[in-house]
């Protein structure tokens, strides 16, 4: 076994080297919800799918963009994307534009 994998199983980061990079968000997939685009973009996580998405919102004529990512796993994008909505809409309830504030 090579070094890195052994030290990589001792603390803790993928063994099964199955996670993958993130693909684009599909903007057709893209929800229009009290002002703000919701784009669910699940992220890969071994043989699961992580909770995410991009919240955006059209502010002093420029468009901010807030990451939204949760711990949840979903065994299918489907599941995740769906999860995403939900919760990004959420959290669109509870911070409004303040989700865009520094700090």
């Amino acid at each position: 076994m090579a070094l890195g994998k052994l030290f990589g199983r001792l603390f803790g980061s993928s063994s099964s080297g199955t996670d993958k990079a993130p693909s684009p968000p599909d903007r057709s997939q893209a929800v229009e919800y009290k002002g703000f685009t919701i784009i669910p973009a699940p992220r890969p996580h071994g043989s699961q799918y992580l909770t995410a998405a991009l919240i955006e919102k059209e502010l002093a004529g420029e468009t901010r963009t807030h990451d939204l990512i949760r711990a949840d796993t979903h065994a299918s994008a489907d599941d995740a994307k769906a999860f995403a909505i939900q919760k990004a809409r959420q959290v669109i309830d509870e911070q409004g534009d303040r989700l865009f504030s520094a700090g």
